[in-house]
């Protein structure tokens, strides 16, 4: 079982790999053409309003290619008489594609207005919310969770009988925001996904959840096919559309092993960044001061004088520790 899964997850990663590094490569002269350049906040640091332009959208390459690759698997699966395997696969891929959706429309309204404002945040939020909701819903009725919460590190369960669900929408509407919150450096969000990727697949093969495999497979190729492009100086963004589908899948992953909260500690880079935002602007309201020279927290340290290659390097090596502590937790 092992070496099969290893093998399938092998098959998995190496063609979304090579399935968004040629994506990309054709999506990028498209996007140019149609001047689907990224608007950049005013009040960003100065140093990125040289991105100004720089293609967005990005995303559709690996969702692309994520959605053929596993296509492909779940053909294979059914044919082998596995597909019974698959349902936690289809619901993650469900949430992260559905979140996508919701990116696409925003950075595609964000491109009409030629600014930086594109879904209201009201509208963005209920239809975030609403997808969680779904899908937590068919978990549940497909009996893939239940209302019991494992405490990472211990061998406590807490029966939170209804509460659970509500902590679960909030949990992935949360990672979906902070994550998209992430992507604010040249390969940051990918970087920190792709090491997350990892510690998931890693949990896949010695746990023997084939769906987690095959998922965390295709983020592992379609991050590094994807940073072909979107490392410093990056040649194109993935957008909201990237973004949220990645938050939808890496939150998904934690629901498969029925262990919601490692994605607390093995993301905990997405939830510094926007704990950031949020002390940011709570002590702003409150205080009218700043705890942060500018927030999401990586552009703190921008403007603290590191580079963007110095701050993706030392979060994702934080994210690799953060992963090897999450792993004692399961």
């Amino acid at each position: 079982m092992f070496e099969e899964l290893l093998i399938e997850s092998i098959i998995a990663g190496v063609s979304s790999f090579a399935l968004t590094a040629v994506l990309s490569r054709c999506i990028i002269p498209i996007l140019v053409a149609r001047k689907a350049g990224q608007p950049i906040r005013k009040e960003g640091p100065k140093s990125h309003f040289s991105k100004q332009g720089t293609p967005t959208m990005g995303g559709i390459a690996f969702i692309m290619a994520i959605a053929i690759v596993l296509t492909g698997m779940t053909i294979w699966y059914a044919v082998s008489a596995k597909q019974a395997e698959l349902i936690p696969m289809a619901l993650t891929m469900a949430l992260a594609v559905m979140n996508g959706m919701v990116g696409f429309v925003d950075d595609y309204r964000k491109l009409i207005k030629k600014d930086n404002e594109g879904l209201k945040a009201g509208q963005k939020f209920s239809l975030q919310v609403l997808t969680a909701i779904v899908y937590v819903f068919l978990l549940k009725f497909l009996g893939h969770i239940d209302t019991v919460l494992h405490i990472p590190f211990t061998q406590i369960e807490v029966e939170l009988g209804i509460v659970y669900y509500v902590f679960a929408v909030i949990l992935v509407v949360g990672i979906v925001n902070s994550v998209n919150l992430t992507d604010g450096l040249d390969g940051l969000a990918s970087t920190v996904t792709l090491v997350v990727a990892v510690f998931f697949a890693a949990v896949a093969l010695t746990t023997l959840v084939p769906s987690l495999g095959l998922i965390s497979a295709c983020l592992i190729g379609a991050m590094c096919g994807f940073l072909i492009y979107n490392h410093h100086p990056a040649k194109v963004f993935m957008g909201d559309t990237g973004s949220l589908f990645l938050g939808g899948a890496v939150v998904g992953c934690a629901f498969i092993i029925n262990e919601p909260m490692i994605i607390l500690i093995a993301g905990g880079i997405y939830v510094f960044e926007a704990l950031s935002v949020i002390l940011q602007v709570f002590w702003f309201k409150t205080f009218h001061k700043r705890i942060f020279k500018c927030a999401p927290v990586h552009h703190h340290f921008e403007q603290c004088g590191w580079s963007e290659v110095k701050v993706v390097c030392v979060f994702s090596c934080v994210t690799v520790l953060l992963c090897a502590i999450a792993w004692f937790g399961i």
